[in-house]
């Protein structure tokens, strides 16, 4: 309840106590209203996107690395807000050596003394989940060792559960919420946040690339050390490099930018287009040059994963972008994202129309892919079609690796490097044994259909039968359809009882007729003032019918 407290507080100090008031999150944390009225006056004089920034890293490790895979997401936030993400601080004080000598000795179920032959107090690097030391074992091999927070889990499901909650609550309360389904997109956040803080995943997937890299001389990603790695602690090795930002060292060093850059986009492409399992974060850090132009990546928290059918999807996309063929696009938007039944296809077609007026007449050579399939799953997003995350994580890598090349050689080409391995993937899309694998398993599930074509014949012809043919109606605007039903009843009440009414004053009219007598009942012409509300509600019910413009 505590940590309720401080994440309402600091959403009212960021500027967001509105939120707050909506939500009536005051009530369930029992804090006084005039906490959320104004916040902190300097912050209103930010834009929301710092706003935002400045909240995330108020409250912590959990926060921040929601934020990191949050800015990933180009096609959900809007740019203004990405941006200011990306700054996000992920350098946070260390935590002590005598936690990091407990940890080690818990985790790796002996003292570090006895692991390691020398070990550095002080670490690398320290971020939101965990830091690294550099040591070097008893065989004398340097390795580098990552060892994440003490009981970060724990605080990590605390912060997961109240941040669900919320969200389900905004999507009770407010009709954005609702829309953009914020829930969902809080659960596939915290499902990747939560792989992050298991370390043998993160060894699983260096271990996967440099498979992938096993007969490329010229990049090379850390050993794993399985034997001193769990969840809590990565053993790898150490390997000293040249950081790709530092350009001043690398040219006095003697390398050359322009072939590290081609390189580094090679490597990526094969990765995304030929083997589908991918870096997805290859910015400066994560990077670095060994001699002979190596390539030496590490950091694989956070990849990508495409299946045969994506990459084909991709392949596809990219295409339709080149030939700027709107209606091609569209087709490949929609066999790579999910479709909702809501999507209005001319409305799309308007919007993707638009946006490839602003690259007409542009050299596609100097379009950035990477900003290119962001715009797009952007404008998927907008019309209800989910992309899947690790299409996405495509988007942000190629935006991260155009901004690193372009700092080593300013003008160099993406496309033209990427060109052969967009044409290998589409000339291995449409190989004749590919075709006609397609063909026969297209025909397997059309064998299927028409197999059960007659059980399901049978079945329905039984329903029927029985008279329990289920109807289901999908009725949009409930609430509207139900109001049109009440008026419909109403105008059929009110027609019966005109007739009712009218039989009564044509039986009175007839009966005082037969009888001779005077229709004055009580000294009252009953027949005339009938006649006068009789023809009243006539015309009442005929205004209400013309009124609807519906006669």
């Amino acid at each position: 309840m505590q940590r309720y407290r401080e994440i309402v507080v600091a959403f009212s100090r960021n500027g967001f106590g509105y939120f707050v008031r909506e939500l009536g999150l005051h009530k369930i944390t029992s804090l006084p209203k005039r906490l959320f009225e104004q916040g902190d006056k300097e912050v209103h004089n930010k834009t929301t996107g710092e706003r935002i920034r400045l909240f995330l890293e108020e409250l912590g490790p959990t926060f921040i690395k929601l934020g990191q895979i949050a800015s990933t997401r180009q096609d959900l936030i809007p740019k203004n807000i990405i941006e200011e993400l990306e700054k996000l601080q992920d350098q946070v004080a260390p935590f002590s050596f005598s936690d990091v000598q407990e940890i080690i000795g818990r985790e790796l179920q002996e003292p570090i003394n006895a692991v390691f032959k020398s070990f550095d107090e002080h670490p690398i690097a320290a971020a939101s989940i965990g830091q690294v030391h550099y040591g070097v074992l008893q065989s004398g091999q340097e390795v580098a060792v990552k060892i994440q927070r003490p009981n970060l889990e724990e605080k990590v499901h605390t912060d997961l559960e109240i941040l669900m909650s919320i969200a389900k609550l905004a999507e009770s309360r407010l009709e954005w919420a609702k829309k953009y389904q914020l829930s969902a997109i809080i659960k596939e956040f915290s499902n990747s946040l939560i792989a992050e803080l298991d370390y043998t995943l993160e060894g699983r997937n260096a271990h996967r690339i440099a498979q992938q890299f096993k007969k490329h001389e010229d990049v090379v990603v850390p050993d794993v050390y399985w034997n001193l790695t769990t969840e809590k602690v990565l053993t790898m090795e150490y390997i000293k490099g040249i950081k790709l930002d530092e350009n001043k060292k690398l040219v006095r060093e003697g390398y050359n930018p322009q072939l590290i850059a081609e390189k580094l986009i090679q490597k990526q492409f094969q990765q995304i287009l030929i083997d589908g399992f991918f870096h997805a974060d290859p910015h400066p850090g994560n990077v670095m040059i060994l001699p002979n132009h190596k390539i030496l990546f590490m950091d694989f928290g956070m990849v990508g994963r495409l299946t045969s059918s994506m990459k084909d999807h991709l392949s596809s996309l990219i295409v339709a972008i080149m030939r700027q063929n709107t209606k091609s696009i569209i087709k490949a938007i929609y066999r790579m994202g999910i479709v909702s039944e809501n999507v209005d296809a001319d409305y799309m077609y308007a919007d993707i129309d638009d946006l490839r007026d602003k690259y007409y007449d542009i050299p596609f050579s100097q379009v950035s892919i990477g900003e290119a399939i962001n715009d797009l799953f952007r404008v998927a997003t907008t019309h209800g079609i989910r992309i899947p995350t690790d299409l996405s994580l495509v988007g942000k890598s190629l935006l991260t690796l155009e901004g690193t090349v372009e700092r080593l050689d300013p003008d160099i080409s993406i496309v033209k490097i990427a060109e052969p391995f967009g044409k290998r993937l589409l000339k291995e899309k449409y190989q004749p044994k590919k075709v006609a694998d397609e063909v026969y398993q297209q025909a397997e599930d059309y064998k299927d259909l028409i197999m059960d074509f007659p059980d399901h014949i049978n079945h329905l012809y039984k329903v029927i039968r029985r008279g329990k043919l289920p109807l289901e109606i999908s009725v949009s605007r409930v609430e509207a359809f139900l109001r049109k039903l009440d008026r419909i009843s109403n105008r059929l009440s009110f027609s019966i009882v005109l007739l009712a009414f009218s039989i009564i004053m044509v039986g009175l009219i007839i009966g005082s007729a037969l009888a001779g007598e005077s229709s004055y009942l009580w000294s009252l012409p009953v027949i005339e003032i009938g006649f006068v509300v009789a023809i009243g509600m006539f015309l009442w019910l005929l205004y209400s019918i013309f009124r609807s413009g519906r006669f």
